[in-house]
């Protein structure tokens, strides 16, 4: 006999016939996996064995779709983000909460520190100009009272007032020339006292160079600013100044590469460079790799921090490599910050790896617009670590260490087991993007949590990635380096100008002093490292 036919319920047939109705996409992919299985359990009841496979089918294929879309939503959102500029990821922005804090609300809103209008001391490469009372002075009788005597206030009524001016300056010296009537004899008058013979003074390649390699500006475009102004300068002239400079700052580079090989703590990362003249170009086909790539590195040691541009073809692990075969031998292992991606760990590394927490936390902000009580769930205890980290800030790494592991140690465990649990349990598919990014912090979870045993590790590798945006803008502005040698000095003066920065240093003074005391930077250019070299300068002075 044949198989006889399961009887119908009336509940499970108006729930598949829901199902199966208009909009069945748009409840599919919402369902939840023990909600799919249910459905589909109850098709195989009420249906036929052929009619079920069918069924079935056409869940896989709408679950399929609905993947791929969201994969390509991610993509399309990644490409906007990338092109007009991305909103924030704070969690309050990505994932609202459900109802709005009362007291939040209540609170008034605190401004951040940096806004708002800026002191006199903001100012400490203006002018200081000392205006004496037009009709007093100190001693005289008060003309109110006519009892008291005027005396200097401790603080002065300070006025600010900002004035146009072309970046680089010219000062025409029309000097006198007299000439004898009878024997035709010239005679010259001689420069002003205190003013060079020489040219162009160190201020313009340091000038020109900041424009160039610290903000981005061609050659070409910094020329015609400066003929809009009055003040022309050929391009090709402030290119030969720059490389020319360039060779008297080389000791001070390779200074603060054996600085950095001794760090404790060295952040790096890499993105993609072009060089028009590649020599290599000519050997295609025995090469296995093409790609031109600029590598930052971030070293810390101590209150000190060193930072380091390299382009060429190697990856930013092989660079770190090369750097440390510089390293004193007995020194304890660096910490190494990065990404997991396998370019940081290329070459031969003994360091002790952390991965950056912002890169597992943003692919959870990818998808947050898919899955957000998944993704709420993730980034709020991120959210906790941070503001753990915060009021870690200023404390000594053994502190920090002991706060984080009591503190944000049971966070992070709860957090690893709600991550397991989602695999365990199937309550993810594995492909999709949620799954992708449970899989990541999975993988990498010892290095991503090296912060909770390793004392002065930080959560993230942002420091390195915000260095790199000197080298992403380089190339959006001028696109390419023509030759290695054009890549080599703009690595140089990146290198120098972003240390400065580093270490609250002025990079235009900076530079200056290293242009004008070349030949004492040449002979100790040890005692010419930004956090060093005003002592240094203040020792020749005072010689």
């Amino acid at each position: 006999m044949g198989r006889s036919k399961p009887k119908k319920t009336q509940a499970g047939t108006a729930a598949d016939k829901a199902a199966l109705g208009a909009g069945f996409e748009d409840r599919f992919k919402n369902m939840t996996h023990e909600e799919v299985v249910a459905f589909l359990d109850r098709i195989e009841a009420v249906a036929m064995p052929a009619d079920a496979q069918t069924v079935r089918t056409m869940a896989g294929t709408i679950r399929c779709l609905t993947e791929a879309l969201q994969v390509k939503g991610i993509s399309l959102d990644r490409v906007r983000e990338i092109a007009f500029g991305g909103v924030t990821e704070k969690t309050r922005k990505v994932c609202p909460p459900k109802e709005p804090n009362p007291k939040a609300a209540a609170k008034p809103k605190e401004p951040k520190p940096g806004h708002g209008p800026k002191g006199s001391k903001a100012f400490p490469s203006a002018e200081k100009v000392q205006v004496p009372h037009e009709t007093y002075k100190s001693g005289d009788c008060c003309p109110e009272c006519l009892k008291g005597r005027l005396y200097v206030h401790g603080r002065p009524a300070v006025m600010v007032r900002f004035v146009g001016m072309a970046p680089l300056d010219a000062k025409v010296f029309e000097r006198e020339v007299l000439r004898c009537h009878d024997c035709g004899e010239i005679y010259k008058a001689s420069a002003p006292k205190g003013v060079s013979q020489q040219k162009y003074d160190e201020t313009v390649p340091a000038m020109a160079a900041l424009f160039r390699f610290g903000s981005g500006f061609p050659f070409h475009r910094f020329a015609r600013f400066q003929e809009t102004l009055g003040v022309p300068l050929p391009a090709s002239t402030l290119h030969d100044l720059v490389i020319k400079s360039s060779w008297l700052l080389d000791p001070v580079l390779e200074a603060l590469m054996q600085y950095a090989a001794q760090a404790e703590l060295i952040h790096q990362d890499d993105t993609v460079m072009k060089i028009l003249d590649r020599p290599d170009l000519l050997m295609r086909g025995k090469k296995e790799r093409k790609g031109i790539y600029t590598t930052g590195l971030i070293a810390k040691s101590g209150a000190n921090r060193v930072a380091l541009f390299i382009t060429g073809m190697r990856h930013a692990g092989e660079n770190l490599a090369d750097l440390l075969k510089q390293r004193v031998a007995g020194l304890a292992k660096p910490i190494q910050v990065c990404d997991a991606l396998a370019a940081n760990k290329a070459g031969v590394l003994d360091t002790i790896v952390a991965h950056c927490l912002a890169h597992a936390r943003r692919k959870f902000v990818e998808v947050v617009k898919y899955f957000p009580e998944e993704c709420r769930t993730y980034l709020e205890a991120l959210k906790q670590v941070y503001k753990n980290e915060a009021a870690t800030a200023g404390k000594p790494p053994s502190e920090r260490l002991v706060y984080h592991q009591k503190q944000s140690g049971p966070v992070m465990a709860a957090l690893e087991k709600w991550l397991q649990d989602q695999v365990r349990e199937k309550r993810v598919e594995p492909n999709s993007g949620l799954g992708q990014a449970i899989a990541y912090s999975l993988k990498h979870w010892q290095h991503l949590t090296l912060f909770l045993r390793e004392p002065g590790v930080p959560l993230d590798n942002n420091l390195a990635e915000r260095s790199l945006k000197r080298a992403i803008m380089h190339r959006k502005n001028s696109m390419f380096y023509k030759t290695q040698k054009g890549a080599r000095v703009g690595d140089l003066y990146m290198s120098l100008i972003h240390s400065a920065e580093l270490n609250q240093v002025n990079p235009f003074d900076y530079l200056v002093a290293l242009l004008r005391n070349h030949a004492f930077v040449e002979e100790n250019p040890e005692e010419w490292l930004p956090w060093n070299y005003r002592a240094t300068l203040a020792g020749i002075t005072a010689e």
